[in-house]
């Protein structure tokens, strides 16, 4: 059982940014900080391929429209990089958990923070500046790397933590919806209102027939 808390926080971190996910628990395990990280996570190529690509996440994350379109990309990556590190975790401790049952935990809860975040910051390009993406992907990085570092050293706390961001997510996200459905149905009222004031659009007056036309 002691796997499952780490598997868990590990998953919802995958759907947010699942190469920081790699990255700091091959770190981890590299430097010796935690004995549940599996050695193909510490591997130089996969720590070097995860420290670029959460480089280029990092940039592409913060820019407008260019992160709505990264999280498109990313909705089959990210539940299968979750997918992936939870059986990876599992099978580093056998008896724990079964490496099928982590593997569907994992990609399941990583397919749910991914949608929650993507959707989100579809809300977010609404604002007209930059700041408010560049505030809301720091404080993402800045979760994950606290999550999951607390996930190796107090791994139920960092998964209760991680239950509680994800649910309160998902309520942001019925709220967002919301508000734009009444936004868009008031918006419809004021137009039906408007063309209900202008009247009907009186029909065109048909030309009399030209000189030498079949009317003479």
């Amino acid at each position: 059982m002691s796997i499952i808390p780490l598997i868990f926080t590990s998953s919802w971190a995958s759907g947010i940014n699942a190469y920081a996910v790699v990255l700091l628990l091959g770190l981890f395990g590299r430097f010796g900080w935690a004995d549940s990280v599996p050695a193909v996570l510490e591997r130089p190529d996969v720590l070097i391929a995860a420290g670029a690509l959460f480089l280029v996440e990092a940039v592409a994350d913060k820019v407008p429209y260019l992160d709505s379109a990264w999280d498109a990309v990313h909705t089959v990556i990210r539940p299968v990089a979750g997918a992936t590190v939870a059986a990876l975790l599992a099978s580093h401790d056998p008896g724990s958990l079964g490496t099928v049952a982590a593997g569907a935990m994992g990609g399941t809860t990583a397919l749910l923070s991914h949608t929650v975040k993507a959707s989100l910051r579809m809300a977010v390009n609404t604002s007209p500046e930059p700041a408010s993406n560049i505030g809301v992907s720091l404080a993402e990085d800045v979760s994950v790397a606290g999550l999951v570092t607390l996930a190796i050293f107090h791994p139920w706390l960092a998964a209760s933590i991680a239950s509680v961001l994800l649910v309160a997510g998902a309520v942001l996200v019925w709220f967002a919806v919301t508000r734009i459905r009444r936004f868009l149905a008031r918006r419809r009222d004021r137009r039906a209102a408007r063309a209900a004031r202008r009247g009907p659009v009186p029909a065109p007056v048909p030309a009399p027939p030209g000189r030498g036309g079949s009317g003479y």
